[in-house]
């Protein structure tokens, strides 16, 4: 397994990010068991794995399991990293289904709520290791899903209340890092954009994408916004490469659920990458994390699984080369942009 550097902060990024979604019943409800075995194969597969979580994650349960999952399995603390990407807070379910992301999270017990501000971002930090079980802290953090949370704006006034509050979260991140309570600050978003206005303002060790940069959809863009942000040092990390799983078969795209009649084109056009895969013997995740990695400044790609074999599928994805003719054959069809230009990285 190859290391990067996250910025000058002394943490070493392995190429692969374990998500911990499925540790929150995304999708489905997990049982402890599993959950169990998809960590024990991480800690099996990378000497210093990083795990991708978030207070959101099933109202704070993927939190609560990997702690107990880490803690059973005897991990050395020292040799695991969390990223706990924070907003969301555990709070008490007083409904029938939780109020957040309907239809997303299974078999909850908690609900939770938004909070970005710095008192609340210091709230989530302190449930959030609670729920870890305070033998495991977090060394990443960030503010989760802030594009979502401004764009509930109605107006600009609001808006601008919106993106303040934000901004206030990342003095209380930049006030944990000056207290030895982390090692490194990032922001995770869906919508790159946002990313690219809050990092206007703050200083940033590392940000993840999600959604935003597939073998699918690859925006100039955004790859000059990636290049932009690797000159800076700053460590991109890309997630959702498989579009919330329709990429490999899903029928969720970007969270949601699509069918061939409300969007024939994205059907269409998974149809004829799966025949392009096919023809090379390419597996459509292998074929979606290998280009999801190709830009330069991109450091990892972190990704989820609920299926605890996967998980060493998911570690050789990352190792993987595709032919030069695979990617030919996909810019042919009009797949692939034909102006992206890293297909040939001689650094990946």
């Amino acid at each position: 397994m190859k290391y990067s550097q996250l910025g000058n902060t002394g943490i070493e990024l392995p190429k692969i990010i374990f998500g911990t979604s499925a540790l929150g019943n995304l999708y489905h409800a997990n049982n402890y068991d599993t959950k169990l075995e998809i960590v024990h194969e991480c800690l099996k597969y990378v000497e210093y794995p990083i795990f991708d979580c978030a207070g959101k994650y099933g109202a704070g349960l993927a939190l609560e399991s990997l702690g107990t999952c880490l803690n059973q399995l005897d991990a050395a603390p020292q040799n695991v990293i969390i990223s706990n990407k924070l907003g969301w807070l555990r709070t008490e379910l007083k409904t029938v289904k939780p109020t957040f992301e309907e239809g997303v999270w299974f078999d909850l017990d908690h609900d939770a709520v938004q909070q970005i501000s710095y008192d609340g971002i210091i709230s989530c930090f302190e449930q959030g290791n609670e729920l870890l079980g305070g033998k495991y802290l977090p060394k990443l953090l960030s503010v989760h899903d802030p594009d979502e949370y401004i764009g509930l704006s109605t107006n600009r006034k609001e808006r601008e209340k919106r993106l303040s509050n934000v901004l206030d979260a990342y003095k209380a991140l930049a006030d944990l890092k000056k207290q030895g309570k982390t090692g490194a600050i990032g922001i995770g978003a869906k919508d790159w954009k946002i990313i690219e206005e809050v990092s206007g303002y703050v200083e940033l060790d590392w940000v993840m994408f999600a959604n935003s940069l597939t073998i699918m959809n690859h925006p100039p863009e955004l790859l000059e916004f990636i290049d932009d942000l690797d000159k800076e040092g700053v460590a991109v990390i890309n997630s959702a490469v498989f579009q919330s799983g329709f990429l490999t078969g899903g029928d969720y795209y970007d969270y949601k659920r699509i069918t061939p009649q409300t969007d024939p084109d994205k059907f269409q056009w998974r149809t004829e990458f799966f025949s392009v895969c096919e023809k090379f013997g390419i597996e459509p995740s292998v074929a979606c994390v290998h280009f999801g990695m190709t830009p330069p400044g991109v450091r990892a790609v972190s990704l989820n699984t609920s299926n605890p074999s996967r998980v060493r599928e998911n570690v050789e994805s990352v190792l993987k080369e595709l032919p030069d003719e695979f990617y030919a054959e996909m810019v042919k069809k009009a797949l692939i942009r034909a102006d992206y230009p890293y297909l040939n990285n001689p650094g990946f």
